[in-house]
């Protein structure tokens, strides 16, 4: 176990390494500047691989900042400009926050809004990234539930009819709820012409044809 420990250093010194050698190249006469947060673990006991595994990235990993053991991070060497941080964990999603470094080194931090681009909503700083959710990389499985089997079409095309064949008769037994059915009926009775009729109209135009009577002979 002792041994481990100065290896585990070393490791954490080469990845340190790598990770500023694979940032962008800085102009010499630019000046930087140090984006800093801290990044709160979720609810409950944390095992270690949960800091090897959280990566803090700056514009999809243009700058990089490893979680320390107290949740804070540092990264450095940053041009002026605008950057989205992000908190990359396999287990919990974090919200981008947007930093803006103008050029008198003044940083403002705001909620990222991929939408409306031009809407300010500040966020304090330092960062302080708080855990939203768990990912879901699988879609949980659906069950069988008995509302299901009531609600499906089938079931309701036939519950429904015998529903109102109970029902019906009762409410229809009712006088005052006759009497309303009967004043609703007159209201809505409309005297009709017969379908003939409207035919024999439509073609002559209207105009009824006159029978003529049969003339009389006359008796010589």
């Amino acid at each position: 176990m002792q041994f481990c420990q100065p290896l585990y250093s070393v490791l954490n010194i080469l990845i340190l390494v790598c990770l500023t050698f694979a940032q962008r190249d800085v102009e010499p006469n630019q000046d930087v500047y140090t984006i800093e947060g801290r990044v709160f673990p979720p609810d409950g006991p944390i095992s270690n691989s949960w800091y090897s595994q959280t990566r803090i990235l700056a514009n999809g990993g243009e700058f990089i900042g490893i979680l320390r053991k107290d949740n804070s991070f540092v990264i450095n060497n940053v041009p002026t400009g605008s950057y989205v941080i992000e908190v990359v964990n396999p287990t919990f999603a974090y919200e981008p926050v947007r930093v803006e470094i103008n050029s008198k080194g003044k940083l403002r931090a705001r909620k990222v809004n991929y939408i409306q681009t031009s809407t300010v909503d500040p966020v304090a700083y330092p960062l302080a990234l708080t855990p939203l959710a768990r990912h879901r990389y699988f879609q949980v499985r659906e069950q069988w539930r008995a509302t299901d089997f009531l609600y499906s079409p089938m079931v309701l095309m036939m519950v429904l009819p015998l529903v109102i064949i109970m029902i019906l008769p009762k409410v229809m037994n009712d006088p005052e709820t006759r009497k309303e059915m009967e004043h609703l009926n007159s209201l809505t009775r409309y005297d009709m012409p017969e379908m003939s009729e409207m035919l024999t109209s439509f073609f002559t135009g209207g105009e009824k044809q006159k029978v003529k009577a049969p003339r009389k002979k006359k008796i010589q």
